[in-house]
């Protein structure tokens, strides 16, 4: 768990560095603000046999971090929405991992990079994929726990880092006033329970 968990935070600092070149950043921008940070490993398990098709294992969301990572999980059912609200079937290649920007990487991009909206339900397609791997087990004599599991990775940037927008990224990226009166300087700590409290998940 330690291994994967260090090679899902890697794929989220190569991803942030990849980021900070393509936007004429240094290389070390976001990731120098990612050292020492609450990153969080948090691989989440859903009964197949309990549940049904319609049922929403994870509800339409955005994630509260800086940057998340995807593991290919053995069932469908992950949806993303695009730029223009257009919702699609995600579906990630064998060997590769989805990134995808949290709220706190819009806010230090002045909203240039927009946090990734996504769900995750219990569909037709993930019941005929359960339908398919009981007959395989039924043929084989092979039991197999027909739970979908998602192995996820939150990437935190660290508790004091300011996440109002980069300067350098002035006027190039985004509107200064528009940006600055939407995204307030607060430390993505502060960040973090600003949105828990947004969902009720902050103890009061």
């Amino acid at each position: 768990m330690d291994a994967w968990g260090g090679h899902m935070i890697d794929g989220c600092e190569i991803a942030a560095e990849m980021c900070a070149v393509g936007l004429g950043l240094p290389a070390n921008t976001f990731t120098e603000k990612m050292k020492l940070a609450a990153h969080l490993l948090a691989p989440t398990a859903s009964d197949l046999v309990k549940n049904d098709v319609g049922t929403a294992f994870a509800g339409f969301h955005y994630d509260l971090n800086f940057i998340t990572c995807h593991g290919k999980s053995r069932y469908p059912g992950l949806f993303i929405w695009l730029r223009n609200w257009k919702k699609m079937a995600c579906k990630i290649p064998q060997g590769c991992l989805l990134m995808q920007s949290g709220i706190m990487f819009e806010s230090i991009t002045g909203g240039y990079i927009l946090a990734g909206y996504h769900e995750v339900i219990y569909t037709q397609a993930c019941k005929d994929k359960v339908e398919e791997v009981k007959r395989e087990m039924e043929q084989s004599g092979n039991k197999r726990v027909l739970w979908r599991i998602s192995s996820t990775m939150f990437g935190h940037l660290r508790y004091n880092v300011d996440i109002k927008p980069l300067a350098e990224m002035e006027e190039v990226y985004y509107n200064a006033e528009q940006a600055n009166a939407k995204y307030p300087s607060m430390t993505s700590h502060e960040k973090l329970i600003e949105e828990l409290k947004a969902i009720n998940l902050c103890p009061k």
